[in-house]
């Protein structure tokens, strides 16, 4: 319970209505979750705007409202706080109420379009491998030591990340290692949160059915760096043109830049490149590593130079790094002697897309084909459909054109869709599958032993959601049953 003139501070209040000295046991943003004595935050969403829930918020418990607009009715038990952002201020007032955790933790933010979880969890399994006590908030999932939490959005809402955050300080984690969406950025789910570092790892096409344009997306991005304190460290991609970019107007220092090439201050070098591994030189020091292609090489990259900006040994850290292994759905390898070696990938968007099968052609060297199973989600970025289809049959021997998350639209418009940009001779590559379960089987028929069948799109997710239901599938189960009904 905490009084609520106290959690208020660095709140920009323009107007109060009613009693500040008043005993707040809860915070919500959602009236479903409002309890006894809460604090309503009337949060202006994409879909449904909060101010139309007050009514039913003080009849479910809550004794204070967070509005930017004043109700018409106004009941004089209730205190009324009008502020100009209620989502910021919901940051703030979260971060307070939890007794600001993340200025007591090393709480590391990781954004960009591609590599945030294999950089966060690389860090989170790293640091854990070095002996500390870490705490993981992921697009896979959210870890506090080895308690796994479920994790419903890549960053959590500011109230529910706060309190994760305290978690974590109550179990004696000292290091957090969090992804950073840009749509929480955008969002303000972060504010309240004292970053002792930020990793920027890329940014291509992206979420361009939120931010409506790309430099919208940067700032969204950018706004990470910006607000970093000057004791805060920031460790961008060098070899990202927007590297640079992030770190205009930012207060942290130092500022430190990593890259495959150019004069970064974290120098790596790709020596060998195989479908088994890395043998990669980071500051002129060779390690051996199960991460595969030129990303994963940039991705270790940025691990590395965090670890060292924390203070922790370089040799220590080249020593524990070659031992960690990718996350789930993140270039996952599966295998089985006799059959098509399969990559299960998360690859969503045209350039990580472009970037793994650059990898596995890279790799394979032309000994057997590339299978590709990809599709792309509905009510998403319409734009980039076209552009992947022309990435799969550009870089694949054989395309499958599948379901993803097809959520409220057609499966099959979306994947008539990701056709327009083929040439006739392209599309004769491609077939149609909509069953994403057949098109999985499909490319182990299509499959030699010596084949790569990469499967894209999903990665570590173990559901399809369609018209607002998510069914059970898991890419990688299906992948397993395949290989062990392969030549059977």
């Amino acid at each position: 319970m905490k009084i609520l003139r106290d959690i208020l501070f660095r709140v920009s209040i323009l107007e109060v209505v009613g009693s500040t000295n008043l005993a707040i046991e809860g915070l919500a943003s959602d009236s479903r979750r409002i309890g006894k004595n809460s604090l309503f935050f009337a949060c202006r969403g994409t879909l449904v705007d909060g101010h139309d829930f007050i009514e039913l918020a003080i009849e479910l418990g809550a004794v204070g409202i967070v509005c930017e607009a004043l109700p018409d009715k106004l009941h004089p038990h209730i205190t009324y706080i009008r502020v100009g952002n209620v989502s910021g201020s919901m940051g703030w007032v979260a971060a307070n109420f939890h007794g600001n955790p993340s200025s007591k933790l090393k709480t590391i933010g990781v954004t960009g379009t591609n590599g945030k979880t294999s950089v966060a969890t690389g860090l989170y399994d790293l640091f854990s491998k070095m002996g500390f006590a870490c705490g993981l908030l992921s697009t896979v999932e959210n870890r506090i030591g080895a308690e796994v939490y479920p994790s419903t959005h890549t960053t959590p809402d500011a109230i529910q990340l706060q309190s994760l955050l305290q978690k974590m300080l109550e179990k004696g984690i000292g290091y957090c290692f969090m992804e950073v969406s840009s749509h929480a950025l955008d969002q303000n789910r972060t504010t309240g949160v004292a970053f002792s570092g930020a990793i920027f790892t890329n940014i291509t096409q992206d979420h361009l059915d939120y931010h409506k344009t790309f430099s919208r997306y940067i700032e969204a991005k950018k706004k990470l760096f910006d607000g970093l304190p000057s004791d805060a460290w920031a460790l961008v991609n060098g070899d990202d043109r927007n590297g640079r970019v992030m770190l205009q107007n930012c207060k942290g220092s130092p500022l430190y830049t990593y890259g495959l090439r150019g004069d970064g201050d974290i120098k790596g070098k790709i020596v060998e490149n195989s479908l088994e591994g890395l043998l990669l030189q980071i500051q002129q020091k060779e390690i051996s590593t199960p991460f595969v292609g030129k990303f994963n090489a940039s991705n270790l990259l940025a691990i590395y130079g965090a670890a060292v900006l924390l203070k922790q040994n370089p040799d220590a850290v080249l020593t524990h790094l070659s031992l960690i292994t990718p996350p789930p759905g993140r270039f996952q390898r599966l295998s089985k002697e006799g059959c098509p070696t399969v990559f299960v990938d998360y690859a969503h968007t045209p350039d990580a897309l472009e970037k793994v099968l650059i990898t596995l052609q890279e790799t394979t060297q032309g000994q057997g084909h590339i299978i590709t199973v990809v599709g792309c989600g509905g009510n998403r970025d319409a734009a980039k459909r076209s552009v992947m289809g022309k990435i799969a049959t550009q870089y694949s021997q054989k395309s499958i054109f599948t379901s993803d998350n097809p959520r409220n639209e057609e499966p099959m418009a979306i994947m008539q869709a990701m056709l327009l940009d083929l040439s006739l001779e392209e599309k004769v590559s491609v077939l149609m599958i909509e069953s994403r379960s057949e098109a999985i089987k499909a490319a182990f028929h299509l499959a030699m032993p010596q084949d790569v069948i990469l499967i894209a799109g999903k990665g570590h997710e173990t559901y399809q959601e369609i018209l607002g239901i998510k069914h059970p599938f898991d890419d990688v189960l299906e992948v397993r049953n395949a290989l062990n009904e392969y030549n059977a």
